[in-house]
């Protein structure tokens, strides 16, 4: 059965945060809150739990997942950057974006695009979603929370209870979010590439809205 936790949106508290980040490494697919909308997230290395995610979503393979990063310090692990690539990041994150970069080679395959070899990196402005990301001590694995056939988000803790009891194992309530996605921006070209208008502004990118 589906765990139900209330935690604070503001100030979440350091005992439940534990308590999520013990379920990650154990396994679990939790569905929590962040600064666009609720999203689905797992631990980076279980194949189960990722599948699990893919299934709920109704997407396949070549659906990016994003890993969701604490801050930039993490980012050189997974993702090859520039110095160009490095200070638009630095401007805009944290913030409901995610940037298409390429992966190294400490990305698991499966992870990647199957064509490109890049990974999808966020860093989120969330107090929930960070506090969880720093007691976890690594990035987690995340897609954003929009069930199969349905183009908005989810973005409340009760709801996504009816529609997933049993298709999760905890959902966070930390209260109603937006309805908007992350806007998606691909950095492995000379320009910035707008793949998917979001919540996160497109301006700071000289991309048209």
């Amino acid at each position: 059965m589906t765990q139900f936790f209330i935690i604070h949106p503001d100030n979440p508290q350091p005992r439940l945060i534990k308590q999520v980040a013990a379920m990650l490494r154990d396994g679990a697919v939790i569905a929590y809150p962040t600064d666009s909308s609720y999203a689905l997230g797992c631990h980076l290395g279980d194949k189960t739990a990722v599948t699990r995610i893919r299934r709920i979503r109704g997407v396949d393979d070549s659906h990016y997942m994003t890993l969701m990063c604490r801050d930039l310090s993490e980012l050189g692990q997974y993702a090859r950057v520039n110095n160009v690539q490095f200070r638009l990041l630095k401007s805009n994150t944290p913030g409901s974006y995610t940037f298409i970069l390429g992966a190294t080679q400490e990305v698991p395959r499966r992870l990647q695009h199957p064509k490109r070899n890049t990974v999808g990196i966020r860093i989120p402005d969330h107090p929930v979603a960070l506090a969880l990301l720093e007691e976890l001590g690594e990035p987690m694995l995340s897609s954003t929370l929009i069930l199969p056939g349905e183009k908005q988000p989810l973005n409340d803790a009760g709801e996504i209870r009816s529609h997933l009891d049993r298709q999760v194992d905890l959902i966070l309530d930390g209260g109603a979010v937006g309805l908007e996605p992350t806007t998606v921006i691909d950095l492995t070209g000379e320009t910035p590439v707008l793949v998917r208008r979001g919540k996160g502004d497109v301006a700071p990118f000289e991309l048209e809205d």
